[in-house]
């Protein structure tokens, strides 16, 4: 059987961690990321070199590269000193470059995963930044992705800027030929919507006869999703989109120990809650599993998510054979 086709589109560290367990699978990956972010190293050169972020798109690239762990290492180096210099990533830097050599955001990605052995492809949603914006419960409006968790309200609905933008014509060709597509894990409303907010990409995911997939973050973030359950994550998804986009949902029902969950608990971070019941009644299949680790932080078990997403997609296409 030929390697089946997965398109996962996401953002932040979630996503790493989970292409770091994907690409050990025999999967032809083409990841669709995020570029509405606006803050730190990403914000700065996004600004003064008129580009779209780097910082999730190397994150990204760092995932998939299959380079010694000193290099990755190396390239995700932050200087502390220097005039200019302090806060950026090499890897950012680099991205910068390859763009400006390169002469375009995606001709620069694309060079610098050949360079780094890249297993699969990146691609950002769209060739542009985009601005995210929110609508909080009191009717205030925000502005910028790194601004919307710290409004301290919640969220009524995030939209994007310029509403029109138009996504990658290979972002669209990857989605169509998708045997699957997964989205998440990721901040709901800053790393994974404003994707699906792309008007052509979310209506490509649509009409996508792939097995469609999303993985449910372990925590709430603070300042998006507060006390949040399953079933409020996919609410969201829908309330932006319209559309009952997934056939299965993969969760997280492991036990997390109590001082972990004493230490997020200091930060307003708890365990995004599986209420089951109410996920089945608006028509979602549910894997949970223990899909948790921790050392500094709680991540999702790359290996054991992989082994999961592997496994739907293979039965799915078995089915469709």
């Amino acid at each position: 059987m030929r390697r089946p086709k997965i398109v996962v589109i996401g953002g932040g560290t979630g996503l790493s961690v989970m292409l770091r367990g994907l690409k050990e699978k025999p999967l032809d990956i083409t990841a669709i990321v995020t570029v509405a972010d606006d803050g730190g190293s990403s914000g700065v050169l996004r600004n003064e070199l008129q580009i779209p972020p780097p910082g999730d798109i190397r994150n990204v690239l760092m995932a998939l590269a299959d380079v010694e762990p000193l290099l990755t290492e190396v390239l995700q180096y932050r200087f502390t000193n220097g005039t200019g210099l302090a806060g950026h990533s090499l890897g950012n830097l680099m991205l910068a470059a390859m763009t400006d050599i390169s002469g375009d955001f995606v001709t620069g990605i694309r060079e610098l995963g050949r360079v780094l052995a890249v297993r699969g492809r990146v691609l950002p949603a769209a060739g542009q930044a985009i601005v995210l914006k929110a609508e909080m419960a009191d009717g205030t409006i925000v502005t910028g992705e790194s601004s919307i968790p710290l409004a301290g309200q919640p969220i009524k609905r995030v939209f994007i800027e310029p509403e029109d933008v138009v996504p990658l014509p290979e972002a669209i060709e990857a989605i169509e030929e998708a045997d699957a597509i997964l989205i998440g894990p990721g901040s709901l409303y800053t790393s994974i919507i404003p994707n699906l907010l792309v008007p052509k990409l979310a209506q490509a995911i649509v009409d996508s006869d792939a097995v469609k997939l999303f993985v449910c973050n372990v925590m709430t973030q603070p300042g998006e999703t507060d006390n949040y359950t399953v079933s409020n994550h996919l609410d969201a998804v829908h309330a932006h989109i319209g559309h009952h986009l997934f056939d299965y949902v993969i969760v997280n029902d492991g036990e997390i120990p109590p001082q972990v969950e004493s230490k997020y608990a200091e930060l307003g971070s708890k365990a995004v809650h599986l209420d089951l019941e109410e996920v089945k009644n608006r028509g979602y299949e549910v894997i949970a599993d223990k899909l948790v680790l921790f050392r500094t932080f709680l991540r999702h078990d790359a290996e054991r998510l992989s082994h999961h997403i592997y496994k739907l997609v293979e039965n799915w296409m078995l089915r469709k054979r």
